[in-house]
């Protein structure tokens, strides 16, 4: 191995998260120690094609400041299911472009889905985060809730509805017995608040439905509480950590994408205003979800404090949460005495470790020997 570790940070992708991305990578960027990695950016565009070259860094700086789409530049390239590459095929040639580990810094639909995970695992190469089931499991927003549920994790009341299915009017009734309104229409596999409506009243369901059904075909909707948000990182493999707590406060009606990347107008408290036995039992709480979606590496645990009756429910686990300037998860264990560069050397580190543990598996199984070679009668 090299004396510095390549790094491959692929960033952008066919997905409504695409401009998030970039900011998130920047940041990983920024903070990734000279002294021990060498970086190779890795930019997908919104069509798909993967694409690096010296003026990737430039290019990546311009578009998330702009909060603009990666442009064409540098060379195409791509990655395929052959353990024995090692890294990068330049799609005009060449001999492979080598990586020891990939910081798939990807969010939304094609890369935090468990698709590039996938790729990745039949590339025979380590990566940050998560595996497939867990990142499959925690960005589809239907499967997570049921997981969870099954696991005896308190989420909110919800149920799912799929575009071109029932009428509006049934979904109406439906939505009105089971919930009631207010509630929220969100696309089952997104984040960053994209297609999410707050619906009041049963005329505006059917429009919401369509604003998330642009997203995706299954809509998840759920029943609106009355609560503080908060939120908790978690780091580690076999024995997770979880961090303090952080509390958003919106400036809006809800925490959606302008508050988060436009405005920046939602206040962010860290530590939580919080009695330590709320806080503790939302870091236990928050090492179950972990646990229970079969997670590695990462994730950050969104919480809800209902008022009133101050229930600690879960809202969703995020398993390749943001890295941007204003993102929770660096603050909070900032907060919690771990550094952005240490964190990112923990985070390499704990992917090393799970695929040298992987690799050390045993994939073959040779089948014993009949002990007599003569053929059984056949059973009638």
């Amino acid at each position: 191995m090299r004396e510095r570790l390549r790094v491959a940070v692929v960033y952008g992708g066919r997905s409504g998260e695409h401009e998030v991305s970039l900011r998130s990578a920047a940041a990983v960027i920024a903070h990734l120690d000279v002294q021990r990695y060498e970086v190779v950016p890795v930019a997908i565009d919104k069509e798909g094609r993967w694409r690096t070259g010296p003026d990737s860094l430039d290019v990546l700086e311009r578009a998330q400041r702009d909060l603009a789409p990666i442009p064409p530049h540098g060379f195409e390239v791509t990655l395929v299911a052959d353990p024995t590459r090692g890294g990068l095929v330049p799609l005009a040639g060449g001999p492979p472009i080598p990586v020891d580990v990939v910081f798939p810094v990807l969010h939304g639909t094609y890369g935090e889905d468990g698709t590039i995970q996938g790729l990745l695992e039949l590339a025979g190469l380590p990566y940050v985060g998560a595996g497939v089931l867990a990142s499959a499991v925690g960005m589809d927003k239907a499967a997570m809730k049921s997981v969870f549920r099954d696991a005896g994790i308190p989420v909110c009341r919800w149920l799912v509805a799929r575009v071109g299915g029932e009428p509006a009017t049934a979904l109406a009734r439906r939505v009105e017995t089971e919930l009631g309104f207010p509630c929220f229409v969100k696309p089952a596999n997104l984040g960053s608040s994209v297609g999410i409506t707050k619906v009041k009243q049963a005329a505006a369901l059917a429009d919401a439905v369509a604003e998330a059904g642009a997203y995706d075909a299954k809509v998840v909707i759920e029943a609106a509480v009355r609560a503080r948000e908060f939120e908790c990182a978690v780091l580690g493999n076999e024995e997770p950590e979880a961090s303090v707590i952080g509390e958003l406060v919106p400036s809006r009606e809800f925490y959606d994408y302008a508050d988060k990347y436009v405005d920046q107008g939602a206040r962010v408290l860290i530590p939580a205003p919080l009695p330590e036995t709320t806080a503790a039992a939302m870091r236990a709480l928050a090492l179950r979800v972990f646990r229970a979606v079969d997670c590695t590496g990462l994730a950050r645990v969104d919480f809800f404090l209902e008022q009133g009756t101050e229930r600690v429910l879960v809202n969703e686990i995020n398993t390749m949460p943001g890295f941007t300037a204003i993102s929770m998860y660096p603050k909070l264990w900032e907060a919690s005495g771990l550094p952005f560069g240490a964190l990112l050397d923990r985070l390499i580190a704990l992917a090393c470790d799970r695929h040298a543990a992987r690799s050390r598996r045993q994939l073959s199984f040779t089948p014993p020997v009949p002990a007599s070679s003569t053929p059984r009668r056949a059973q009638r």
